[in-house]
């Protein structure tokens, strides 16, 4: 039987996977440190027989080392995400997404694991100047530490890949919505019209555009391509897909969205600017025509991924008060 270890097994991305696997009669190893993830996320997964937890950290390279021992496959989730205030603390970035991704090879390493998916972004390709943005577009300046983060662990993967045989999976995300969504603008907007629905704060212009996708879309495009193992073929076994929507929205269309389904008609107002924060990309849309050629589409749309998101933050008003 397939033994899968999850890294951030307790996050939004990684307890969604987690409870995927399980369904499909894997075995899972979650493996999260709780700076971030919720064990609430964990609850149907820690009844199944075929699911461990353990509780971790990936700069504890001895400790993941022996964590993985008897696993086959790494999906790699586990990171800092927090791209707007990365630069308040630089040497996050560098600690929890590279050198991260660096223990996460060499416990692979040591283990005779050969089988990576990583967690990747489209933030890597900064501010592009095709668009939408295919997998091969060249890199230009990184405006975030996020992105020079996560590009420095993609270069990891194709190294550990080349030298030592391993399969690598690339997944370059847009943003990720739908149920256990923990932070992003659709939290961060309904927590204000909660607590204020006349007045609303928005960063930038609103004319920010922006792709999102369901998070069940994109665990299916995951599996699939893996399923296909196009890796395997890959001149220099990795792969590299985006994985978004295609289409894109304006912050403007999100605030009419959520506003709409609310019932609510705030006063805007705008920080000024074509972007909320330094490294805040205005335009992100992905092209998705290479991993749309393996037969994955996408079930919702932008909109609906949003509304799917809201329902589920009512629903569990809990992760809005953990929130502060």
């Amino acid at each position: 039987m397939q033994r899968i270890f999850i890294t951030g097994a307790a996050g939004f991305i990684g307890s969604t996977l987690a409870d995927r696997l399980l369904a499909q009669g894997k075995q899972v190893v979650g493996w999260d440190n709780f700076s971030t993830g919720q064990i609430e996320f964990l609850a149907g997964a820690e009844k199944q027989p075929n699911f461990k937890l353990i509780r971790g950290d990936n700069l504890d390279l001895d400790a993941l080392t022996k964590a993985l021992a008897g696993c086959d496959t790494v999906f790699h989730l586990a990171a800092n995400a927090d791209v707007r205030f990365g630069l308040e603390h630089p040497r996050k970035d560098l600690e929890q997404n590279t050198i991260a991704t660096f223990n996460v090879l060499e416990a692979m390493r040591a283990n005779g694991i050969k089988t990576i998916a990583f967690s990747s972004t489209g933030s890597v390709y900064g501010e592009a100047t095709i668009i939408p943005t295919p997998e091969d577009h060249p890199f230009p300046i990184q405006t975030s530490l996020y992105a020079s983060s996560k590009l420095a662990g993609e270069a990891l993967i194709h190294s550990y890949c080349e030298g030592y045989g391993f399969e690598g999976y690339v997944f370059r995300f847009v943003s990720v919505l739908g149920e256990r969504y923990t932070h992003g603008h659709v939290l961060d907007f309904l927590k204000q019209l909660l607590d204020h629905p006349d007045h609303l704060k928005v960063l930038g212009d609103g004319r920010q555009r922006k792709s999102y996708m369901y998070v069940q879309d994109c665990l299916a495009a995951m599996l699939h391509v893996m399923n296909l193992g196009t890796a395997k073929t890959a001149k220099h076994r990795v792969e590299v897909y985006n994985l978004g929507t295609a289409e894109y929205v304006q912050v403007n269309d999100s605030i009419r969205y959520i506003c709409a389904y609310l019932g609510v008609k705030p006063c805007l107002e705008y920080s000024g600017g074509d972007r909320g924060w330094i490294g805040d990309n205005p335009f992100i849309f992905l092209e998705t025509k290479k991993v749309r050629a393996t037969g994955w589409t996408t079930t919702l749309t932008i909109e609906q991924s949003i509304i799917r998101t809201l329902a589920w933050l009512q629903q569990n008003p809990w992760v809005l008060e953990r929130r502060g």
